[in-house]
């Protein structure tokens, strides 16, 4: 009778395994359905999902945060997020995106515009501009810009490409 009951259990853990695998290109997405079916609700604060180019699978990340706010000079110094990024673009087949982000907020806007997605995108080239004067090859570096709520800067997410050497 046991010998049914871990049968049972392993095909219940193959299953499970079999729909994280086959949802690894929207982790977030999945979180979210199976907090829903368990009767879950999302953090009020959760930062919004951010989306890679297609065809690229996120590896690792590392981010800038608490730019000021309508500003997009680096808070900080970069260098630790340089080295980072240089050590994952090591290999072509890595790309960096790099992801601008604004709080939403009516404050967090581009002063000239007044448009969040601007200020975003600025704040991701002060990033990349570094990125490339440090050595990083500029088309490995892809920009794209997302509302965080709470959230002032910009990610650097490094995926792997593919073979495009």
């Amino acid at each position: 009778m046991w010998l049914v009951t871990l049968a049972d259990l392993a095909l219940l853990l193959l299953g499970f395994i079999v729909l994280v695998l086959s949802h690894q290109g929207n982790q977030r997405a999945l979180a979210a359905g199976l907090r829903d079916r368990f009767g879950g609700h999302a953090q009020a604060g959760a930062p919004a999902a951010v989306a890679t180019e297609p065809g690229v699978l996120p590896l690792a990340a590392a981010s800038m945060l608490d730019f000021a706010p309508a500003s997009a000079a680096l808070p900080d110094d970069p260098a630790a997020l340089i080295g980072w990024a240089k050590r994952q673009a090591g290999d072509p087949r890595v790309r960096l995106t790099i992801t601008g982000l604004t709080d939403g907020s009516a404050a967090d806007l581009d002063p000239l515009s007044r448009s969040a997605p601007l200020l975003a995108a600025d704040r991701a080239r002060m990033i990349a501009a570094r990125l490339v004067a440090a050595g990083i090859a500029g088309r490995q570096i892809a920009i794209t810009t997302a509302v965080s709520p709470g959230k002032r800067g910009a990610m650097v997410t490094a995926g792997f490409a593919g073979d495009r050497q």
